[in-house]
């Protein structure tokens, strides 16, 4: 993945070249649901069964993307696993080796981790893997959401493949989607609201000819919400198109977390957060973030535990104040501050590369 950013000016640089190589088509003819909730998807900050991680390796990008990778995935596991089971996927049982020997010399507890061997093209779980929901019974399912490789711009032949997979191991049925949808693109509140970005969900290299409309169908079917907050984004900015978890997120239901004015994508997205309500027509509370200026960092890119909120940091003076803003957020759980400059350069960050699995 090519790195996200913040800068304005940059994305308008970003914009004709990256937005040029788009792929049109990729996406058969989309089948509307009912629109009607069937089921729900818990927020993140519920309790967790476990954490979805799929593991670098080589086979990709070669041995320097996984030696860069490596030290932040076991910093992750380390933080994660004493409050909730980390599930790794692993490329092949001689990663799985690799990975088990990694963590052992880091002192983690390999009876909260457990393993499942699969293929991946990458390492974005949030994007390509599994979203857990609940149907009207309380059962807990996987909804499969088509995964292109961000409007295919990568390759996905492998990890497109994996709720199916991970269904099948833990025995939790899953639920075809004919959308498609990075998990990244979308952020809920957990109690019926829904904020995305217009210039991912709407791009034409995902879902031709998907109207905002038809979007929300699909979302209030699938997961549950029945109010939308959505903002432009700028096409192109990035591989993502701009992902909402990159600069808005929700805490505790009625919290709306953002970057300041200076930093947003423009004055009228910053003009839509402000003025935001929940679907009871509320106002949220609003809480502003700092950036990591010198590498355009963001800290919203952020995971929540059962016991820690894993926070992306960028040995930058702002990591404390950053770090600081959403211990205060989160008082019950302690924050982990974990370096990604690494991975920061490819493009994500902490959200972008975890996913959790509900408890049942």
């Amino acid at each position: 993945m090519k790195r996200q950013v913040i800068s304005t000016s940059i994305a308008l640089t970003l914009l004709i070249t990256l937005i040029s190589g788009c792929k049109e088509d990729i996406v058969p003819t989309i089948s509307l649901p009912e629109n009607t909730i069937a089921y729900t998807m818990p927020g993140e900050e519920e309790a967790h069964e476990g954490t979805w991680l799929q593991w670098p390796h080589r086979y990709t990008f070669g041995q320097q993307h996984q030696d860069r990778y490596d030290p932040i995935w076991v910093e992750m596991t380390k933080a994660l696993h004493t409050g909730e089971i980390v599930h790794i996927v692993a490329y092949d049982e001689t990663e799985k080796s690799r990975i088990t020997q990694l963590l052992t010399n880091a002192a983690v507890d390999m009876n909260q981790v457990d393993f499942f061997i699969q293929k991946t093209n990458d390492v974005w779980v949030r994007d390509n893997g599994p979203v857990f929901v609940r149907d009207h019974n309380d059962n807990l399912l996987i909804t499969n959401w088509e995964f292109n490789g961000w409007g295919g711009k990568e390759a996905y032949q492998y990890d497109n493949q994996i709720p199916t997979h991970i269904s099948n191991a833990i025995g939790i049925s899953k639920v075809d989607v004919d959308m498609v949808l990075e998990g990244g693109a979308i952020e809920v509140d957990g109690h019926g609201t829904l904020m995305a970005t217009r210039s991912s969900i709407l791009n034409r290299n995902r879902n031709p000819g998907l109207t905002q409309e038809q979007a929300e169908t699909f979302f209030r079917h699938y997961l549950g919400v029945t109010n939308f907050i959505w903002l432009d984004g700028i096409a192109g900015l990035d591989i993502t198109d701009y992902h909402i978890d990159g600069f808005a997120r929700f805490v505790q239901g009625n919290v709306l977390l953002t970057h300041a004015r200076e930093y947003m994508l423009s004055p009228g997205e910053y003009e839509v957060l402000s003025t935001a309500t929940n679907a009871s027509g509320e106002p949220y509370s609003r809480v502003e973030l700092p950036v990591a200026i010198a590498v355009e960092g963001s800290y919203m890119n952020y995971y929540v535990g059962n016991e820690v909120v894993v926070v992306p940091n960028y040995n930058e003076s702002t990591d404390a104040e950053a770090n600081a803003i959403i211990q205060g957020l989160y008082p019950n759980r302690t924050v982990v501050g974990v370096n990604v400059l690494e991975l920061w350069e490819d493009g994500g960050a902490i959200h972008c590369v975890t996913q959790q699995q509900p408890r049942q």
